[in-house]
């Protein structure tokens, strides 16, 4: 089930990119073993949809015999991810030289912000601060006043997860040949600024400004961008290319006007002004009706309440229903291997004491690290 079937990989618990890289490799059929704390008031709710796929096991690392559970399951597996400040899993016990030690082909994936070393290693911070350091988030939002934050999808998922992902599958593929297993370092920092590399080439040869809403991509050109329309819904545009753009204005009666060259800056507000007064005399599914499916590049902008809905989302089946919870199903698409989602997002420690029993212990050793404390299972 999946291209990563058979792939083992032990994932200490954490929040944003970490557990979106673990279910992104589980959604791939990669076998994977959540280790959570020991926290009987510790809930998992059935829309924590990024645990999804993986099944967990609540070890108690404070313990000795729990440290030694962990490195047993360290012991098989192909990958391991931690998303801990720098020094945490070595004071644990649990750093890449203790683990590697005992396991020479791990891919040990080390998640954080700032990198594993830097003047910053060690400070507390989210998305917005790291893509902030990138010149990213500086980019996105109006002119005037602040940058407006992009979620968290640039820097926890994008330059985390994704990018934590890629080394994951790269690290197993490579130590597959060589025997041997490495560390990565995964920074978000480092992950968000990759992301923008096409800008910084822009900005290389004065194509890009370092001013919000004056470029191609970022809201300043008038074919690319976001409209309000009649009954206070959106629009989205992106008549890029140049037969696109004569297809734009063809389709809003413009073709025959006398209007600026579509690449005139001096003149992207003024035709900004004009495109926002024509698409608020129409409702968005008005608009829809006249643009969607032609090659000026639209779509509606739609509400996550709206998108499942959606005939394109509908007929590609890119939202899924588990457990009443709609979400987006696992991607990307293989001919062969399909992608399905393993398991809904358990409980804390709910799949302990089987979850252990499949990866080689004994019933009798699970059963003493139960009684011992060492690890938990929920009822």
């Amino acid at each position: 089930m999946g291209p990563l079937a058979g792939v083992k990989i032990v994932e200490f618990a954490g929040i944003g990119p970490g557990p979106m890289c673990a279910m992104l490799l589980a959604d791939l059929g990669a076998d994977i073993l959540r280790i959570d704390r020991v926290d009987p008031d510790q809930p998992m709710f059935r829309s924590n949809i990024l645990n999804r796929s993986r099944r967990s096991v609540s070890i108690d690392l404070k313990h000795p015999d729990g440290i030694e559970t962990a490195l047993k399951l360290v012991d098989q597996a192909d990958g391991l991810i931690e998303g801990f400040r720098p020094g945490v899993m070595e004071r644990l016990g649990l750093g890449p030289d203790v683990c590697l030690a005992r396991n020479s082909k791990l891919s040990y994936g080390r998640m954080t912000g700032w990198g594993q070393d830097g003047p910053l290693a060690q400070a507390a911070g989210h998305d917005i601060n790291y893509i902030a350091l990138t010149g990213a988030l500086h980019a996105i939002g109006p002119k005037e006043g602040p940058p407006s934050p992009p979620l968290n999808v640039v820097g926890d998922f994008g330059g985390g997860a994704l990018y934590l992902a890629l080394g994951m599958v790269s690290a197993i593929l490579e130590a597959s040949r060589s025997g041997k297993g490495q560390v990565l370092d995964v920074a978000m920092i480092d992950g968000a600024a990759s992301l923008i590399t096409a800008a910084y080439g822009l900005r290389s040869i004065g194509v890009w400004k370092d001013e919000r809403e004056s470029n191609q991509l970022d809201g300043g050109a008038h074919y690319y961008g976001a409209y309000e329309t009649k009954d206070g819904n959106f629009i989205s545009i992106a008549s890029i290319e140049p037969q696109f753009y004569a297809e734009l204005l063809q389709r809003l009666d413009l073709e025959k006007e006398s209007l600026p060259d579509q690449l005139d800056r001096d003149n992207w507000p003024n035709m900004r002004d004009k495109l926002r007064a024509l698409f608020k005399q129409k409702t968005r599914d008005e608009w829809c009706a006249i643009l969607e499916g032609t090659d000026v590049c639209f779509a509606p902008v739609l509400s996550m309440g709206e998108a499942p809905d959606h005939a394109h989302m509908k007929a590609r089946d890119t939202f899924i229903e588990i457990d009443g919870v709609v979400q987006p199903a696992p991607a990307p698409r293989f001919s062969r291997t399909k992608l399905e989602v393993q398991c809904p997002p358990p409980q804390p420690g709910a799949n302990t004491a089987a979850a252990l029993e499949d990866w080689g212990m004994s019933q009798a050793d699970v059963a003493s690290l139960l009684e011992n404390g060492a690890v938990w299972q929920r009822d």
